[in-house]
C-alpha cells in the first residue's frame, strides 16, 4: 500500500509511550511496505516531526508529560509544504472526546485495542487522502508555473502596447495649431492602450488646410495598425505621400476633392483581401481667406457648425463607410464659416457614451456641452468637454475610444 512515483514510500510515525505497542504497530506497518519511525514521547515525536515531517502519525491519546492532543496541536503548527495525516489511538469512545480530538487537528481515530484490518483501512483512507492532497499539489505548481509565464507575456505585452501608444500618439504630433487668427485643436483619448480613432490636419500651403476625424470599426491593436496606416495616407508631414493632395508644377499642391479622396481611400482599403476592418470619416478642406469648407461624410457623425451668435447647426447626410462596398460614391458638399464660428468634427465616443442609467449623450447632449464652453477657446475646449463626458461616465474607463478636432475660424489676417 505504499505511495508511488515522486512522493516515494510513505512514512509513517508511531508515537506510544508503550515500547509492546510501538512495535506491534510498527511490524504491521512495515510488513505493509511503509517506512516507518518511532518516538516514545510527544516532545521526541516533535522533535523527528521538526527533523523529517512524516506523512502520517499514529499517536497514542494517553502519554506522560505531553499527550495525544497536545502533540497533535504542535503538530498542526509546524510549517510544512504538504499536508500530514493524524491518527489517534485511544481507548476513548465519547462524542465529546472525539470532538475535542477533530478540533485539534486529529482526521482520524482507532479505538484501543487496535484491531489489524481496521487499522489497515485507515491508513488506506488515509494515503488517498495524501495521494489527493500531492496531486492538487503537483497542478497547483503547474498551474502557478503557467500563470507565472503568462505573467511574463502579459508583462511583455503590456511593454509593447504602452510603446504603441506612444507611436499612437505620435500620429498627432501637435494638439494645437494656429494659423493667422484661426485655430485647430485636436482630441484623441484611446479607451484602451491604443484604439481606432484618429485625427490630423495638414496645410499644403498659405490659407489651406484639410482636417479629418476617423474612426475605425473594433478596439485594440488592428483598429490601431489601420490608424496608423491611414495616418500615412493623409501625412502632414510627407506631403508627397499624402494621397489628398497633387503637386503641381513641381512647386506647390492643390487639395483634391474630398469625396475623390474618400473614394480613393475605399478603393484601396477592398483592395486588401486579409482586411476586415472598415471605418467613417469626416474630411474636410478648409479656404481660411474665405471661410468657405468643402466635406466628405462617410458614416461618420454629423459635423457640427457653432456660429458666432450661438446657434448651432448640424452638417450633411451620413453616407456610406469607407470599406464596407466596392465602386460606393461619396458626393462632397459645402458651407460657409465666418469670422467667430467654429467647426467641431467628432467621433461617436462622444454621442454613444452612456451615463449610469444607460441614457445616451447624442446630439442634444454634444450641443449643450459645446454651449457651455462659450467664451473659452483652444484646446480648453475639448479638454473640458471630455472631462465632462468622463464625470458623465462616472470617471472610470472610457467605453469607447473619444476623439474630435475643433476649427475655430476667425478670417483672414
Amino acid at each position: 500500500m505504499q505511495m508511488t512515483g515522486d512522493a516515494g514510500l510513505l512514512r509513517v510515525l508511531v508515537v506510544d509511550d508503550s515500547g509492546a505497542q510501538r512495535r506491534i504497530l510498527a511490524a504491521s506497518l512495515r510488513k505493509w511496505g511503509f517506512a516507518v519511525d518511532e518516538a516514545d514521547s510527544g516532545h521526541n515525536a516533535l522533535e523527528r516531526c521538526r527533523f523529517r515531517p512524516p506523512d502520517l502519525v499514529l499517536s497514542d491519546w494517553m502519554m506522560p508529560g505531553m499527550d495525544g492532543l497536545e502533540f497533535c496541536q504542535h503538530f498542526r503548527a509546524l510549517p510544512r509544504e504538504t499536508y500530514g495525516y493524524f491518527i489517534l489511538l485511544t481507548s476513548k469512545t465519547e462524542k465529546d472526546a472525539v470532538a475535542r480530538g477533530l478540533d485539534c487537528g486529529a482526521d482520524d481515530f482507532l479505538t484501543k485495542p487496535v484491531n489489524t484490518a481496521e487499522l489497515r483501512a485507515r491508513i488506506n483512507a488515509g494515503q488517498r487522502v495524501l495521494r489527493m492532497e500531492r496531486e492538487l499539489q503537483a497542478k497547483s505548481e503547474r498551474l502557478s508555473g503557467a500563470l507565472d509565464e503568462l505573467q511574463g507575456l502579459y508583462d511583455a505585452i503590456d511593454r509593447d502596447l504602452v510603446q504603441a501608444r506612444k507611436i499612437q500618439e505620435s500620429l498627432v504630433p501637435d494638439r494645437f495649431c494656429a494659423f493667422g487668427r484661426s485655430q485647430v485643436s485636436m482630441l484623441l483619448k484611446p479607451c484602451g492602450h491604443v484604439g481606432g480613432d484618429l485625427v490630423g490636419l495638414f496645410c499644403p500651403g498659405e490659407n489651406r488646410i484639410g482636417v479629418y476625424s476617423i474612426d475605425v470599426s473594433g478596439h485594440g491593436i488592428t483598429s490601431a495598425l489601420m490608424t496608423a496606416r491611414l495616418a500615412s495616407y493623409l501625412s502632414g508631414r510627407f506631403l508627397d505621400q499624402n494621397i489628398a493632395l497633387q503637386r503641381r508644377l513641381e512647386r506647390f499642391f492643390v487639395m483634391r476633392p474630398p469625396g475623390e479622396v474618400a473614394r480613393d481611400l475605399n478603393d484601396r482599403l477592398l483592395a486588401d483581401a486579409g482586411v476586415e476592418e472598415y471605418f467613417t470619416m469626416v474630411y474636410a478642406t478648409v479656404d481660411l481667406r474665405s471661410g468657405h469648407v468643402r466635406m466628405v461624410q462617410a458614416g461618420h457623425p454629423h459635423p457640427v457648425i457653432q456660429r458666432a451668435q450661438g446657434t448651432v447647426e448640424f452638417a450633411g447626410q451620413g453616407g456610406l463607410p469607407i470599406g464596407l462596398l466596392p465602386g460606393a460614391d461619396y458626393t462632397c458638399f459645402d458651407l460657409r464659416l465666418n469670422p467667430g464660428d467654429r467647426l467641431l468634427l467628432y467621433s461617436d465616443g462622444f454621442t454613444e457614451s452612456e451615463d449610469g442609467t444607460g441614457a445616451m449623450l447624442g446630439e442634444e447632449g454634444l450641443v449643450s456641452m459645446l454651449t457651455d464652453q462659450v467664451g473659452r477657446s483652444g484646446p480648453e475646449v475639448l479638454d473640458d468637454m471630455f472631462w465632462a463626458l468622463s464625470h458623465r461616465e462616472g470617471g472610470g474607463p472610457m467605453a469607447d475610444d473619444v476623439s474630435a478636432v475643433l476649427l475655430e475660424y476667425w478670417g483672414p489676417d
